[in-house]
C-alpha cells in the first residue's frame, strides 16, 4: 500500500486548501508588490518591545512560564482581559467567561468542535473569511451564504434562513470585515443579537480588527446586546501586537465556554504560557493603546493611498471604502475574470486574491480583494499602477 492508496477521512473530500496560502507561493519572486496576504506591516511589530518584555518575564518567572499550564488559560491574562474587553467591546466579562485562545482562528475551531454535527447548518455571509469556512466545511457544516450590503450581513435575509435552514451557528465579523472591510451597522448589530435569542442560534462574532479604526466612530459589539448568553465574542492580538504570538480569546457564556475548554484540552492542552504573560504584560503596562495609534497613522495614509489609485483603475465599477481595518473589496466590469487577470499581474510582480474564494459557492469573478498594509505607500502606487496597466488591456 501507498500513500496514494489511503482512504482519508471524508471531512477532506472537496477541501483543497486556503487560496490565499497557494496565491503565497506565486509571490517568491523578489520584487513581488503583495496585495494578497493580510498580514500586519512588518513595520508595525513591537519585536523590541516583546523581546524585552519575554527576558522580564523568564527572569522573573521562568518555572512557571516554561512549565505545563491550565487550558483555561494564564491566569494574570484573563484577569486583565477582563478590563480589555470592557473598553474595547463594551462587555462586562468575568474570568469564568473568558478562555485564552491560539489565535482567534483556534477559537472558531473550538466552537465548531463543540456545537457542529455533520451537515449542521451555519449561516455566513456573503463573502467571508476562507479561512473559517475552510474550518467549518472540515467539520462538515452546511454553509449558507446571506448577503450583505455597506451596512453588513442583511438581518432581514438573516432572519428568513434562520427560519428556512434552522442553523446551530452564525458566523459574522462585524468590524472591518475580511475581505470587504465594512462595518455591521448598529441596528444590525441589535438585531443579530435579538435573532440569535429569538431562535436559539450560537453567534460567533469574529472581531479581530476592531481596533483598527481610522476614521468614524467605534460601535458596540454584538455580545454587548447579548441578553441571553448566545453570542461567543472571538478577538485576537495578532494585528495589533504580533501574529507570531497566536494569543486570542474567547468570551462567552460559561456552558459553551466549558465545552470548549475540553475541546481544547485535546488540540493543544493551553495556548503558550510565555505568550499570553507577553500579552498580559503589554496590556497591564498600558503599553497597547499607544502602539495601535501609532500603527493606525500608518494604515490611515497606506489605506488613503489605495483608495486614492483605486478610483482611477482601469474596469473597476465599485469598491468599499472602509473607516479601518487591512482590506478593501473591489468589482470589475462584468465578464472580467480577476483570476485569469492575477496571472498577468503576477508576471509584472504584483499581486492580490481573486474575489471569487471568498464566497461560499463560488461565482463572482470579477471581484477581487486588496490589502494595503504589507506594502509601502510608494510600492502601492507602483502595485496599482500595474493592475491599471493589466486590466486596461481587457
Amino acid at each position: 500500500m501507498r500513500p496514494e492508496d489511503i482512504r482519508f477521512a471524508s471531512r477532506f473530500d472537496g477541501i483543497s486548501g486556503s487560496a490565499i496560502r497557494e496565491i503565497f507561493k506565486l509571490l517568491a519572486v523578489p520584487g513581488m508588490i503583495s496585495f494578497a496576504g493580510g498580514n500586519p506591516s512588518p513595520d508595525s511589530l513591537p519585536g523590541e518591545t516583546c523581546g524585552k518584555l519575554a527576558e522580564e518575564l523568564l527572569r522573573e518567572k521562568g518555572r512557571v512560564l516554561l512549565q505545563y499550564g491550565a487550558t483555561e488559560g494564564y491566569a494574570p491574562l484573563r484577569e486583565s482581559l477582563t478590563d480589555y474587553i470592557r473598553e474595547s467591546f463594551g462587555v462586562e466579562a468575568g474570568q469564568d467567561t473568558i478562555l485564552p485562545t491560539t489565535g482567534s482562528t483556534q477559537g472558531m475551531d473550538l466552537l465548531c468542535k463543540a456545537l457542529i454535527d455533520p451537515g449542521d447548518a451555519v449561516i455566513i455571509e456573503d463573502p467571508t473569511f476562507l479561512g473559517n469556512m475552510q474550518c467549518m466545511k472540515l467539520y462538515q457544516a452546511r454553509l449558507v451564504p446571506v448577503p450583505s450590503d455597506e451596512e453588513g450581513m442583511d438581518t432581514d435575509a438573516l432572519e428568513e434562513a434562520i427560519r428556512k435552514e434552522h442553523p446551530k451557528m452564525i458566523y459574522v465579523i462585524p468590524t472591518f470585515q475580511n475581505p470587504t472591510g465594512r462595518t455591521l451597522s448598529l441596528e444590525r448589530r441589535k438585531r443579530v443579537a435579538e435573532l440569535a435569542e429569538k431562535y436559539g442560534v450560537v453567534v460567533a462574532e469574529d472581531d479581530p480588527y476592531r481596533d483598527l479604526r481610522y476614521t468614524g466612530c467605534a460601535l458596540p459589539s454584538i455580545k454587548s446586546f447579548d441578553k441571553a448568553g448566545m453570542v461567543a465574542l472571538l478577538g485576537s492580538f495578532s494585528k495589533v501586537i504580533s501574529p507570531g504570538l497566536r494569543v486570542g480569546f474567547m468570551n462567552a457564556d460559561p456552558l459553551i465556554l466549558r465545552k470548549c475548554t475540553i475541546g481544547k484540552q485535546s488540540t493543544d492542552v493551553h495556548t503558550a504560557l510565555l505568550n499570553q504573560a507577553i500579552v498580559d504584560r503589554y496590556l497591564r503596562d498600558g503599553l497597547l493603546r499607544p502602539h495601535i495609534s501609532e500603527i493606525c497613522d500608518m494604515y490611515r495614509e497606506q489605506m488613503n493611498a489605495m483608495l486614492s489609485d483605486l478610483a482611477n483603475l482601469s474596469g473597476v465599477e465599485s469598491y468599499t471604502r472602509p473607516e479601518g481595518g487591512l482590506f478593501v473589496f473591489a468589482q470589475l466590469r462584468e465578464g472580467m475574470n480577476a483570476a485569469e487577470l492575477l496571472l498577468k499581474c503576477v508576471e509584472k510582480k504584483a499581486a492580490y486574491v481573486p474575489g471569487t474564494h471568498f464566497y461560499a459557492y463560488g461565482g463572482h469573478e470579477n471581484t477581487f480583494r486588496l490589502n494595503f498594509s504589507m506594502s509601502s505607500v510608494k510600492d502601492i502606487h507602483r502595485g496599482m499602477e500595474i493592475l491599471d496597466s493589466v486590466f486596461a488591456a481587457q
